[in-house]
């Protein structure tokens, strides 16, 4: 046990005294220039915030670290220190239109340490050109276009088959993990053309071990998330390797096709300079798509789900939209891209259920420039945050910001950069869409075929970083033809 303790100290103890010196260095340069900070502290050495900031998202209150800043210091923007690092939040939509209106101008995409170790190179931890050549290459795969030729049909199959093979004949069933595994079996199917069921699942239950340490405090020592999640990722890594030579040879052969999948897309074309992705990007950027893609779109459809139960006459009103969908097709027949437009409310109510249970509650920036922002001095370097939950559940920008009222969103909707589920700006996410297409699909399915309750009314949600129900959403199930 000594030994073991030692060891421990030889690996923490110099990083701990290098922070702590680069924070007291921070600290004392900023006090030498005599700049006007936004207010705010700084909290515990080397520590700062991050607990606080940390425990919010675990009581489920993640907009609360902001709200009590905001009304303690009667300012919506403040300085913090998280996760070693001098940050300033910007609240509101004034701080979100700041910010992504000054997309590599003013600031830059920044994610903790723990992310950008365990990602690598890809878009999501890629600023400036070459982070936009990298979204140029993979925006195809997420347009339109993309949509009526390659996901709609497959989208439909793979719901189809999901609420068949795991739902039909259960009274109960716990909806988050059920959901994690059709949106993982989506991305698999569209990303890469994987089928086959066991090697989904194989990939599946290293990923969801990935995802719990991908934001996490980087220490890499067994036992920890960041440790696992490493582990899980090189393990992942090795899968997808196997997949991008395989598929290299295949397209060599002629045994597939360019615009077969987005692997297919990214292996086969050159950027607009003529440049290759290497096969370490592309492996890194198909993780982040699963990371950034499947975990969200599990989110939100989750959340929707618990919401409908808690209100009947808005899932009726859905099963109305959707049954009417349903009876303009023939036996058989799949969903279009002109169906998917007809889902006007049902789009308002998925909406509403992301306003009050954000997949993206916040993400941060790096300001590369000294920055002035409501009268305030932001050095060059500092980190910038902005808050979707809290924004969100503002009562000057959304009346009666607790209910839920998909009416909120009809007519134009609400002002300008209040609503940011999605992030906003050249960095909004390149997924919106796609997501769209993968929660309206799954939901016309579901509508059509269950209605159901809650097993647990009041379950805890907590936020690992997405919402996540603590008992995994337990529901029971009525299909409609035994109502």
């Amino acid at each position: 046990m000594a030994a073991t303790f030692s060891h421990i100290s030889i690996l923490i103890i110099p990083s701990l005294i290098i922070i702590f010196t680069i924070f007291i260095i921070k600290q004392i340069q900023n006090k030498s220039r005599n700049i006007n900070l936004p207010p705010g502290t700084y909290g515990w050495p080397i520590l700062g915030e991050t607990l606080e900031f940390l425990n919010t998202r675990f009581d489920g209150l993640p907009h609360k670290f902001v709200q009590e800043r905001v009304d303690k210091y009667n300012s919506k923007v403040f300085k913090t220190s998280l996760m070693g690092q001098s940050v300033a939040v910007l609240y509101g939509p004034s701080g979100n239109k700041f910010l992504f209106s000054n997309e590599n101008k003013l600031v830059t995409v920044w994610w903790p340490s723990s992310v950008r170790k365990i990602l690598g190179t890809c878009i999501s931890t890629t600023g400036g050109l070459q982070g936009m050549h990298m979204r140029k290459m993979v925006s195809y795969f997420v347009s339109p276009d993309a949509f009526t030729k390659l996901y709609i049909k497959k989208m439909d199959l793979t719901a189809q088959q999901h609420i068949a093979n795991h739902w039909l004949g259960n009274d109960e069933i716990k909806v988050f993990e059920a959901i994690r595994l059709y949106t993982f079996e989506v991305a698999c199917r569209l990303f890469m053309s994987i089928e086959d069921p066991m090697h989904i699942d194989t990939l599946a239950t290293l990923f969801n071990v990935f995802i719990k340490g991908v934001i996490s405090i980087p220490i890499n020592f067994p036992g920890t998330r960041f440790f696992k999640a490493k582990r899980a990722t090189n393990s992942i890594r090795k899968e997808l390797e196997k997949i991008v030579k395989h598929r290299r040879v295949a397209l060599e052969e002629k045994t597939a096709v360019p615009s077969q999948d987005l692997l297919s897309h990214l292996l086969y074309y050159p950027d607009e300079n003529g440049k290759f992705m290497s096969e370490e990007v592309i492996i890194n950027n198909i993780l982040m798509l699963l990371f950034a893609g499947h975990d969200t779109s599990s989110s939100a459809l989750t959340m929707l789900i618990k919401y409908l139960a808690q209100h009947p006459q808005v899932y009726q009103k859905v099963l109305t939209e959707q049954n009417k969908i349903a009876s303009s097709k023939k036996d058989g027949e799949f969903l279009e891209w002109e169906d998917l437009q007809k889902m006007k409310y049902s789009w308002n109510v998925a909406s509403e259920a992301m306003r009050l249970s954000p997949p993206l509650i916040g993400a941060f920036r790096e300001a590369v420039v000294d920055l002035n922002y409501g009268g305030y001095d932001i050095p060059k370097g500092w980190k910038l945050y902005w808050s979707s939950s809290l924004t969100h559940r503002d009562p000057n920008l959304f009346k009666d910001s607790k209910d839920f009222d998909p009416s909120r969103f009809e007519g134009t909707g609400p002002i300008p950069y209040s609503y940011v589920p999605f992030g906003g700006g050249p960095r909004m996410c390149l997924g919106k869409e796609f997501a769209r297409l993968e929660i309206l699909i799954f939901l016309h399915n579901l509508v059509k075929t269950f209605k159901w309750e809650l097993v647990i009314d009041s379950e805890k949600i907590i936020y690992d970083p997405i919402p996540t129900p603590v008992q995994g959403l337990p529901i029971r199930l009525r299909p409609h033809h035994h109502a």
